[in-house]
């Protein structure tokens, strides 16, 4: 018999269809929600697209907050379904102001949909969520929160700070896989997405994901990846057996621990930390020395520094510590990585002093 190359991966079995609604509850759990959970078969950035497709339409007025590539793609999605956008960019690299989103809401239209991204894995910063639903709840405006650099990193409570459509993915400080998203739908959310001929038949349809949920929750429309939803099942067993809050602890103590770090090294963090991530911390690079110098400079000692995304002209570099690396080893690595590649470059670096710092924070 010929040797045609099988691979066990190549056989997976399907994904047992009364399993969706259980993985669907379970997530419901990590919101903290209890609106609808859609499982969308794709990278967060297809639901991402999807909520904006399935709200946008000739009429609705949409205020769009814009503090990386990720804010503009989700501006873009809402024109060119014929909604009305009016764009708030934050200054490059920082989170936006609360002051800024109240004035325009109250010197603008009147909005239907305000749409952010909570953390931002690009930049390293934290949006001011709380303070910004506050004032979009008071005036009864849908809002969608891309949530995929949040959840498991910080604290989030769906139904306590009444976001109405959050998008997450897995593949941040859950652990899990990438090719699979996941949204919470609140009634007013639904409202909006089902009025006017919602858009049907398209794997960027929500309508038809109501559908799903109207329906019992079993299989998925199309024909699902199984291995993608055995490996969220797998991620969701660790964040469970880990317990949650344990979770965003381990994010938080690893973001402390490096600002901690970059402050004994001599290069402190780009923001404050009420205003960062606990994802990745953004350190700005000296202006005598290029950014792709220290990121091959701590290549070699196998550390993985990357450059921030779309916030030019800041200048800045990106320390890792999400999911799995939100320990302290790699927490250790990264900041010693960025002092040797600073000292390789002629800059002083204080790489002892950063060690014990890190140390200290991880003792305490």
């Amino acid at each position: 018999m010929p040797d045609l190359g099988w691979n066990p991966l190549h056989g997976v079995p399907s994904y047992p269809a009364e399993r969706y609604a259980v993985l669907a509850d379970r997530i419901g759990g990590i919101l903290r929600s209890r609106n609808d959970i859609l499982l969308v078969q794709a990278e967060a950035v297809v639901a991402l697209e999807a909520a904006a497709v399935s709200l946008a339409r000739p009429g609705l007025r949409a205020l769009n907050i814009v503090t990386s590539p990720y804010g503009g793609w989700f501006g873009q999605w809402l024109r060119r379904g014929g909604a009305a956008v009016a764009d708030i960019v934050a200054e490059p690299g920082l989170p936006i102001e609360i002051e800024t989103v109240a004035k325009a809401l109250q010197t603008g239209p009147k909005i239907d949909v305000l749409a952010l991204v909570h953390a931002e894995s690009a930049s390293g910063i934290l949006n001011p969520l709380p303070e910004i639903l506050a004032v979009a709840r008071a005036r009864g405006i849908v809002t969608v929160v891309d949530a995929v650099a949040s959840i498991g990193g910080h604290r989030l409570d769906v139904d306590d700070l009444g976001i109405d459509i959050a998008v997450i993915g897995p593949q941040k400080a859950l652990g899990g896989p990438a090719g699979v998203s996941a949204l919470s739908v609140s009634g007013a959310a639904w409202d909006l997405i089902l009025s006017d001929g919602a858009p049907r038949d398209s794997i960027l349809s929500l309508a038809d994901l109501k559908t799903w949920v109207d329906g019992g929750r079993r299989g998925l429309p199309g024909t699902p990846a199984p291995l993608e939803f055995f490996a969220l099942e797998t991620a969701l067993d660790r964040v469970e057996a880990e317990g949650l809050e344990n979770v965003v602890a381990r994010h938080t103590l690893a973001a402390s621990a490096t600002r901690a770090g970059l402050a004994a090294l001599g290069a402190p963090a780009w923001v404050p930390a009420a205003q960062a991530s606990n994802l990745v911390t953004a350190v700005p690079v000296p202006e005598a020395l290029a950014p792709a110098a220290l990121i091959a400079a701590a290549g070699q000692l196998g550390v993985e520094l990357t450059e921030s995304v779309g916030t030019a002209p800041a200048r800045l570099l990106r320390l890792n510590h999400t999911g799995p690396r939100a320990a302290f080893q790699a927490v250790l690595s990264n900041v010693v990585a960025y002092g040797s590649a600073l000292r390789q470059a002629g800059h002083a670096a204080d790489i002892a002093a950063a060690s014990e710092a890190m140390s200290a924070a991880y003792s305490r």
